[in-house]
């Protein structure tokens, strides 16, 4: 997939100057390669669990790029249990690690590590996920959060014909039942994207085309702890319950993750959506996980926004060699990931919106999937 790019010599300019300012961070990630030789020095990387398919996908594909480059990798899951995270990047500086890769359940909860990293000399790479409020993060690897809010919400516009696939103004008027949600309040993705894809739809909500019939619009509200598919499904069902139980049908879905659609979409058919006198809402994704896809394919969930993660590894991984053999690495975004402390350079990739007309084109053709595991 391509990713967009500061011209050479302005980005040259921007990172430096930003590299400077990041001081102590950016003079560890020297430090730590000073010995020159960096064949063979270990790399820790920690996903925050297996229940994700992304997340399995994303350790297996830094650590089969790293080894391919002589780094050896310690690879581990936390099954999103925050101790559990601490204590094995404790346990990544103990064995004597060389670079650390985070993919942080709550980006706020690792700062003891952070700062044992940083006098040890360890470089941090915070991987999709947004290390926060702590000075002690190098770089960040990731997808344009923003947008892809702004995908999903424009794919509900889609699927609600109040907009073209084009862009253009679609034939439907409206009004149309719609309920939010929202990803992991401790994620700081999902505020990114629960932000874009209001910047889309409030004009809309504004307007009374699209009405959220319960009155949750807050994120705070409307977000789901730790992504759980199981929570997703409780809210859903107490939405049906406390809010449609007049007779009243859900119209569309904002979901921000595959696996919270899968579980907004069991919730509906239990309360008899599915059939073709009541199909299923508009209910969009995150993701492109297999389960998602074929329910896409299946005519369940209508979209999903695909980030090819092969690409975030490989990203990731030239980041991770750069630093160690004190070399700058390549970042394209120096101004809008602020961590609480300090802007971090980061590496932003571009994403795509998939659903049932471009999933062979997009999925298939692109190596991601093949059409026996999509069933197709």
């Amino acid at each position: 997939m391509r990713f967009s790019r500061m011209g050479a010599v302005a980005s040259a300019v921007v990172l430096t100057a930003a590299l400077t300012a990041c001081g102590s961070s950016t003079k560890n990630a020297d430090k730590a390669s000073s010995g020159g030789d960096t064949k063979g020095a270990l790399i820790g990387v920690t996903m925050p669990t297996k229940s994700s398919e992304r997340w399995i996908s994303d350790g297996n594909n830094l650590k089969t790029q790293l080894e391919a480059l002589g780094y050896k990798v310690d690879l581990q899951y936390a099954e999103n249990d925050i101790p559990t995270q601490t204590q094995q990047l404790d346990n990544q500086i103990t064995k004597g690690a060389k670079l650390l890769i985070i993919a942080s359940i709550d980006g706020t909860a690792i700062t003891t590590q952070l700062e044992t990293a940083k006098s040890n000399k360890i470089p941090v790479i915070a991987y999709d996920r947004l290390i926060r409020n702590s000075p002690n993060v190098d770089y960040y690897a990731t997808f344009d959060n923003a947008k892809v809010g702004v995908q999903q919400a424009t794919s509900l516009l889609t699927g609600l014909k109040l907009l073209n696939a084009d862009g253009s103004k679609g034939t439907a008027k409206g009004p149309f039942n719609v309920e939010l949600f929202a990803g992991s309040p401790d994620d700081n993705n999902a505020t990114f994207f629960f932000n874009g894809a209001m910047s889309v739809l409030k004009p809309y909500i504004d307007a009374g085309t699209i009405v959220v019939k319960s009155k949750q619009t807050d994120f705070k509200t409307v977000a789901i702890l730790r992504w759980d598919p199981a929570t997703a499904q409780k809210r859903m069902e107490d939405l049906l319950t406390s809010t449609y139980k007049s007779g009243a049908k859900v119209d569309g879905v904002l979901s921000p993750y595959d696996g919270l659609s899968i579980g907004i979409l069991s919730a509906l058919k239990s309360n008899g959506y599915g059939t073709a006198a009541q199909p299923y809402p508009v209910v969009t994704g995150q993701d492109a996980e297999l389960a998602s896809v074929k329910s896409i394919i299946a005519g369940e969930q209508y979209s999903t926004v695909y980030k090819d993660t092969r690409e975030l590894a490989k990203t990731t991984v030239a980041m991770a060699d750069a630093v160690l053999k004190g070399q700058t690495p390549q970042t394209n975004n120096t101004t809008d990931y602020n961590n609480g402390i300090k802007v971090v350079p980061s590496m932003l990739l571009q994403s795509v919106v998939v659903d049932k007309t471009n999933y062979k084109k997009v999925l298939v053709d692109g190596g991601y999937y093949t059409e026996a595991q999509l069933g197709s």
